[in-house]
């Protein structure tokens, strides 16, 4: 991608874009108490639940698998849920681990809250399910804006709880151009994003779905309806207000000092070719900030890899499990 293509069209500023991936089926959870604000709590459906995070937010979750199995918990992207992993949940389902995936707040069937979009939140969101089904020795596997929440829960919740983390198309250490990161994007690429987003949502999401997020404005790409679709679906199943404030977490959030306290082992996956989140700037730059990193970068490979190329990424990612 280059900064000259993202003023050029609709699409190709678009394709300058943005991180993430899923937001699922919008369903309210049980309304929040004086006393369950003080302390996490869940209400169980199934193997659907919700959990009270510590200001009375409700977010959703899935946990699958023997609960004796070491989980892998999933962190999607913007402005998904977590349908965005099904075809991960269900590879490593298979393959015999227990694995959890929320949607995060304002996204999915999570509460559509007001205000405390921001990555401080969400990794606290995340600590609330983590904490409630007490999971230890756990994998946690982050896509884009997830890679950025997987990233900061870690440092600043996962000690003791984390074995291994994994980033991919992660946004760290920082999206956005700064005078310590001057290979950003500029703060006006992400204004577009916002723009776009309030004057018609429903179609900003189809253009990222259609276009840069998976590659299928690649000449000889072939775009995929369902995934299109799907990508779609979920997306305009969150909060508007939340996938707008969430722009500015995801592009202005530094994570530099939550990757230099990481200390357990580390995968980052990245594709040379990610329109979104560019590789030089993300990647390359967190691999040297983590203290046990293992980057790989796959040549010709979109944003949207995990979808695209799932077998290469489960197999790979499994490996580094098993390693």
């Amino acid at each position: 991608m280059t900064r000259s293509s993202l003023g050029a069209t609709r699409r190709n500023v678009v394709a300058g874009t943005l991180t993430l991936a899923a937001a699922a089926v919008a369903v309210g959870g049980p309304p929040a108490t004086a006393a369950n604000k003080k302390k996490a709590q869940a209400v169980t459906s199934g193997d659907s639940h919700f959990v009270t995070a510590s200001d009375g937010t409700q977010i959703f979750f899935k946990d699958w698998g023997p609960r004796d199995a070491q989980p892998i918990v999933f962190h999607h992207g913007w402005p998904l849920s977590g349908d965005d992993w099904d075809n991960q949940m269900l590879f490593f389902l298979g393959k015999g681990y227990r694995v959890i995936a929320h949607d995060r707040r304002g996204h999915g069937r999570s509460a559509q809250v007001s205000d405390s979009h921001d990555m401080d939140h969400y990794a606290a969101d995340v600590a609330a399910v983590v904490e409630h089904l007490d999971l230890r020795n756990a994998i946690h596997v982050g896509h884009s804006t997830g890679g950025g929440e997987a990233a900061r829960y870690t440092a600043r919740h996962g000690k003791g709880r984390v074995s291994k983390l994994v980033l991919i198309g992660a946004v760290p250490p920082i999206m956005v151009k700064t005078p310590s990161n001057p290979g950003g994007l500029p703060v006006e690429v992400f204004d577009g994003f916002r723009t776009a987003l309030a004057a018609n949502r429903s179609q900003f999401y189809f253009d990222v779905a259609s276009g840069p997020f998976y590659g299928f404005n690649r000449d000889g790409a072939k775009p995929n309806d369902a995934v299109i679709k799907n990508w779609w679906r979920q997306g305009m199943t969150g909060a508007a207000n939340a996938h707008y404030l969430g722009i500015k977490a995801f592009s202005e959030t530094d994570f530099t000092e939550d990757l230099k306290i990481i200390d357990v082992p580390t995968l980052v996956l990245h594709g040379d070719d990610d329109q979104v989140v560019p590789v030089a700037d993300s990647a390359e730059l967190s691999a040297k900030l983590l203290k046990k990193p293992t980057l790989k970068i796959y040549k010709g490979l979109p944003h949207g890899m995990a979808t695209t190329h799932a077998d290469v990424i489960n197999a790979d990612i499994l490996a580094f499990i098993q390693a």
